[in-house]
């Protein structure tokens, strides 16, 4: 099979077009004919370096996937039947989904129907997961409220945005580069901020008491900004690092963090995305009432190309890679 492989940290071209041996089946495992896989962030972070004492290399990496069952050891999942694949370990602890197969342990393997196509599907899992966890679990959205999104135009953002209108909320998005609004005209958002560091008093002469929650995507200094956004009982929760700024230098909790805000973040697992959640978002895509908005899609042999994208900052919604 074809594999990406990667052996050091380093810029994209670290990752490694290879052929390797298709895993051989094990006892509790599946094995699954990747057909598509979206490029997450945190992938970037691993080739990067900022995963050490957490992933060893040489590694497969790839933290999600769709595909399709080529065997599985308990005769649980049928061969050729579709399935989805999210966290878990996968591109961490063992060897993910940049390659054309992958052998995962069977209880975190996610089965679903589907008549999309495989580029379509492989944008889904992770982003599903992250927008909804962030949503219901930390921010505990409820119809009416206003949510401000930060980082409006990136994958997990849009679709945040979309859940949130069909929830029946307020929402708020921020983009960096007016030039991308019309991707959040098109789903619904309320009001565009452009982004330029500051973004507190807009929010205030929008609504004066500040909004009900943030989902905060961009992460590092401009945390400080986004609680002076909140209204007294609001949450923000942050979710991602746009930023690549991981740290805030001389953060102060007493200092910073306003009375009666609360700060949290979302950092979910293969768990928060359960079979029927999985397959309910599809269905949704599947009827119109959710857009999945793909930046690119890229091939295998393009990982370095697609890697050399996704920290540029460029995209607006969700790359996509097919085997």
């Amino acid at each position: 099979m074809k594999a990406v492989v990667i052996y050091e940290v380093g810029g994209p071209e670290v990752l490694k077009l290879e052929d390797r041996p298709i895993p051989h089946l094990e006892a509790g495992k599946v094995l699954i004919q990747v057909k598509a896989f979206g490029l997450n962030r945190s992938e970037m972070f691993t080739r990067l370096g900022h995963s050490k004492g957490k992933v060893f290399f040489p590694r497969i990496l790839g933290i999600e996937c769709v595909g399709i069952v080529k065997e599985c050891h308990s005769g649980n999942f049928s061969p050729g039947q579709q399935v989805a694949v999210v966290m878990g370990g996968l591109g961490r602890q063992f060897d993910g989904s940049y390659a054309e197969y992958t052998l995962v342990p069977e209880e975190i393997v996610i089965p679903f129907t589907s008549s999309l196509d495989w580029p379509t599907l492989g944008a889904i899992p992770e982003m599903c997961q992250t927008a909804s966890g962030s949503l219901e679990q930390s921010l505990q959205l409820k119809a009416g409220e206003t949510l401000l999104i930060r980082g409006g135009t990136s994958s997990v953002g849009i679709t945040a945005a979309q859940l949130a209108k069909n929830k029946g909320c307020i929402v708020y998005s921020t983009t960096r580069s007016m030039s991308k609004a019309n991707k959040l005209m098109d789903i619904g958002v309320d009001e565009i901020i452009t982004d330029d560091g500051e973004i507190a008093p807009k929010i205030k002469a929008l609504s004066p008491s500040g909004v009900d929650k943030v989902l905060e995507l961009v992460g590092g200094n401009g945390i400080r900004d986004s609680l002076k956004c909140v209204k007294r009982g609001g949450i923000v929760c942050q979710t991602g690092y746009l930023s690549n700024q991981w740290r805030i230098d001389g953060f102060s909790p007493l200092g910073e963090i306003p009375s009666g805000v609360y700060l949290t973040s979302y950092q979910g697992g293969n768990a928060d995305l359960p079979p029927n959640l999985l397959q309910q978002f599809i269905d949704q895509v599947e009827k119109g009432s959710l857009q999945i908005q793909i930046d690119q899609v890229f091939k295998l042999d393009q990982i370095v190309e697609a890697h050399s994208y996704m920290e540029s900052n460029k995209a607006s919604g969700k790359l996509v890679v097919v085997t």
